[in-house]
């Protein structure tokens, strides 16, 4: 028999409770995603087993890496069944892993496999699921609402014409399927992909950029965009002429740190003036150190598991890029997330600085995210909120995922809150008040978002 028994993850009765009465069969709201909306769209029926668990899936080829699979069964040109049975080898020796906890749900959930993934079980587990892909149930829209997902904002540049989301919409899927605007090919000017992106959106001038960033913001909010996002290793503060870097980069040469930052500032602010005029909300993931392995980004690109975290200081120009929005009445409502939990009680009480009625819980911390998104991630975020904020009006957990049997990580989410909130009760540190209890979780659980993001 496998783990997924009623109780894991759950070691005492409080959280035993809240789980299955409040928190097990609240609807998904997911603000932050990577999904294909074209894969939903097309309602995109997976080819094997391997094609579902395990493509695109960097969080599973880092782990194979680790273990020492040779490249050819992660990415290379191996059959699907031989780059399957490489993670089967693998799981036995997950143990901690939450990648062992989530295929243990993702096989339990969907397809209700109990016994452990391992060499031994490989080829029946594999013949099991790749029957079970050929029916209807399988598909991407069938998994998105087996899953209860009510809400899915995927990530999106500017550029994209939207035609997915719209096309989801004018078929009247169940799941509302909203999309993301990730303007980071406009912000990263140090980026080598910055000119050929200017030169294909036909943008030559500062000001050029600035109306069309607007116009692309207007356009997606037509189409339902009510979130932001920005991935930054540090939010930058510097003032200067930003319309003077633009040019000098166009002219092709080399850009100083400082100048870097002053565009991306002004960029970054122009932005956020528009998101609070739209009632949006901003997000900001803060930390991650990209494509450290040279050979393998030249090889395989980028988000092929070859990241890791970042140890800037952040909370000075975080403070002072906040501040600036605030002198001008102009700050939206932001999620600040860290990929380092050094930094949680940096966020932790940078939220209090700029809270403002009568939004609940304006400026939040996200949730453990990417090396985080764990059981001690997920409870140092939480207790780093709970110190520090209001943990109540928290708006919980998110997937961050490319895959569509993700969502059982919102269960183990769930889960881990449930037990961290009982063991405070059973420990005499918040009364067993079943009506204020249920408030927290299903708040955390589900609500808090759908009030939060006005999802209506």
């Amino acid at each position: 028999m496998g783990i997924i028994n009623e109780n894991f993850m759950l070691t005492n009765e409080t959280a035993k409770k809240l789980f299955y009465d409040f928190a097990k069969d609240m609807p998904i709201i997911d603000y932050h995603c990577h999904l294909s909306p074209q894969q939903i769209a097309d309602d995109y029926k997976f080819k094997d087993t391997y094609d579902l668990f395990l493509g695109g899936d960097h969080y599973k080829w880092r782990q194979m890496r680790s273990f020492g699979i040779d490249e050819r069964y992660i990415t290379g040109d191996a059959d699907g069944y031989e780059k399957w049975l490489g993670f089967a080898e693998l799981m036995p020796y997950l143990i901690g892993s939450p990648l062992y906890h989530w295929t243990a749900l993702e096989l339990k959930r969907y397809f209700e496999i109990d016994e452990p993934l391992s060499k031994k079980s490989a080829k029946r587990i594999w013949d099991i699921c790749n029957e079970k892909l050929k029916g209807d149930d399988f598909s991407a829209k069938a998994l998105i609402l087996k899953s209860n997902v009510e809400t899915i904002c995927t990530t999106d540049d500017p550029a994209d014409s939207l035609e997915f989301h719209k096309q989801l919409k004018k078929d009247g899927f169940k799941t509302n399927v909203l999309p993301t605007f990730r303007p980071d090919k406009a912000v990263n000017i140090n980026n080598q992909a910055f000119e050929p992106y200017m030169e294909d959106n036909g943008i030559s001038s500062y000001d050029a950029l600035i109306k069309w960033l607007r116009e692309r913001m207007a356009y997606f909010n037509e189409n339902g965009c009510r979130l932001s996002d920005h991935s930054l290793e540090y939010v930058p503060f510097e003032k200067g002429d930003a319309k003077a870097v633009f040019e000098k980069k166009l002219s092709g040469a080399p850009l100083t740190q400082s100048e870097t930052d002053i565009f991306r500032t002004a960029v970054l602010r122009e932005c956020a003036k528009e998101y609070a005029k739209l009632g949006w909300t901003m997000q900001i993931h803060i930390g991650a150190l990209r494509n450290n392995n040279t050979r393998m980004f030249e090889s395989i690109g980028a988000d092929t598991g070859f990241d890791s975290i970042n140890d800037l200081c952040i909370a000075e120009k975080l403070s002072a890029f906040m501040d600036s929005l605030e002198m001008d009445d102009a700050l939206p409502k932001t999620i600040l997330y860290t990929l380092n939990p050094k930094d949680n009680y940096v966020l932790g009480t940078m939220l209090g600085n700029f809270q403002r009625g009568p939004v609940k819980g304006k400026i939040q911390f996200g949730s453990g995210w990417w090396f985080n998104d764990n059981r001690d991630g997920m409870e140092a975020q939480m207790t780093a909120l709970a110190n520090l904020g209001v943990l109540g009006k928290f708006v919980g957990m998110l997937t961050d995922s490319r895959s569509f049997v993700s969502y059982p990580r919102h269960e183990y989410f769930r889960r881990i809150l449930c037990n961290l909130l009982g063991r405070w009760v059973e420990a005499g540190e918040y009364p067993n008040d079943a009506e204020a209890l249920e408030c927290i979780v299903k708040g955390i659980s589900y609500q808090n978002a759908k009030e939060y993001f006005n999802f209506g």
